[in-house]
């Protein structure tokens, strides 16, 4: 699906990076000024379940069609290519379970430390990516550096694990604002 000629550099990672740390940021301050700690704390298991069909769509199913050939043909067997969107869905969602606990019993605020939590996810993946030779044997990623890589799948991760967040609430306040209708 992606043409051959296509190269990500290192240059292009950093402008991805920059521009998802500024998402990060407005998004996480926005965050923590509508979502509380027992919001956080009552919507554990949608959370966790929206975390699993997000990530199961996106990297499992979207992410893996997308850059099979160009990017994941490299470093995983072909047989995986569909085991990877449901084992992508519960891995990152016990992962978000995890790091929902965490987030609740950390001296920082829970939206701030899941978020961050997220990204460190991110930078874990990417690590493992890159060891698995992510960046050198796809020919699309072999003019990226390792520090570019690893910074944007950072801030990349706290963007999703904040869409999730915020998407979660969203839904949970839907959900009451339907329940409250139904009984009036």
């Amino acid at each position: 699906m992606i043409p051959d000629d296509i190269k990500v550099t290192t240059e292009i990672l950093w402008k991805g990076a920059i521009f998802f740390a500024l998402i990060d940021v407005i998004l996480v301050i926005i965050l923590t000024r509508i979502i509380k700690r027992e919001n956080l704390f009552r919507m554990k298991w949608r959370l966790i379940i929206f975390m699993a069909v997000f990530f199961f769509i996106l990297f499992g199913s979207i992410v893996s069609t997308i850059f099979w050939n160009s990017v994941y043909s490299y470093v995983f067997p072909v047989w995986t290519r569909w085991i990877i969107p449901p084992l992508y869905g519960l891995i990152f969602s016990l992962v978000g379970l995890l790091f929902w606990w965490l987030a609740l019993h950390v001296p920082v605020n829970p939206i701030v430390s899941f978020c961050i939590l997220g990204g460190f996810w991110g930078l874990i993946t990417h690590i493992l990516a890159i060891y698995r030779g992510i960046l050198d044997k796809p020919p699309m990623l072999q003019d990226a550096s390792t520090v570019s890589a690893l910074t944007i799948a950072t801030f990349e991760f706290i963007f999703y694990w904040s869409f999730c967040l915020g998407f979660t609430f969203l839904l949970e306040r839907l959900r009451l604002r339907i329940s409250r209708k139904n009984n009036s």
